[in-house]
């Protein structure tokens, strides 16, 4: 995909944007989805492990210099541990409003101020950079649409498309169309654990958390 230097987290917010209607979709479940992409994101980079479903750190002074995931990495690092379900939503608003804050820094984001009971002091983003976004959800469903054989997907093109799946982003596919992609989205779910077995373990698991958090009455649910 052309988005490399965007981590996982920045690109399943970004594939969350409806860019014809200017807002992000699903916007209830987007904090998971956002710290569902970085907890993947750092089980690929090594840092966290899978100990029986428990999120651990691998390194004490390991880290990625994306201050998105360094922050949910520090976060992990200092507090009790829990599973990985748990982490996918246990103050997961702090991961999105990182990545919303990196993107408005990098100029993905236009930041506007605002009031809310025109009192209290708030920040809405708007999309700057809608061309990169288009791109990034064409991209992204031709990897699950195929024709691209599944083992020729990079593990982190796998697991963002699954992830994606999993929480039935609808600007991805609309939400009726999932069920006929089931089997390649569990393909690519695999795929995006294909480094260790721990690792496949985890983002299972983060996959199931984040399914949960779908919007109810969508076939399959």
């Amino acid at each position: 995909m052309p988005n490399g230097p965007l981590s996982l987290p920045a690109r399943l917010y970004l594939l969350a944007w409806d860019t014809t209607k200017g807002k992000v979709t699903g916007a209830s479940q987007v904090p998971h989805l956002v710290r569902a992409g970085a907890l993947t994101e750092l089980a690929q980079r090594g840092l966290l492990a899978d100990a029986d479903g428990v999120a651990v750190p691998t390194d004490p002074d390991g880290r990625t210099g994306d201050p998105v995931l360094d922050g949910l990495l520090e976060l992990v690092e200092e507090s009790l541990p829990h599973k990985w379900k748990t982490w996918v939503s246990l103050r997961a608003r702090i991961t999105l409003d990182a990545v919303e804050a990196q993107l408005a820094a990098d100029g993905y984001l236009r930041a506007e101020k605002t009031r809310v009971l025109g009192v209290f002091p708030s920040v809405e983003y708007e999309i700057d950079r809608v061309a990169v976004v288009d791109k990034l959800r064409e991209e992204a469903r031709l990897v699950l649409e195929g024709p691209v054989p599944v083992d020729e997907v990079s593990p982190r093109d796998a697991a963002l498309v699954a992830l994606a799946a999993a929480a039935e982003v609808r600007t991805l596919v609309p939400g009726r169309e999932f069920r006929q992609y089931e089997a390649r989205t569990a393909a690519l779910a695999e795929r995006g654990g294909t480094t260790t077995p721990m690792l496949k373990q985890a983002v299972q698991d983060i996959l199931s958390a984040v399914a949960g958090t779908a919007p109810p009455g969508v076939p399959g649910h």
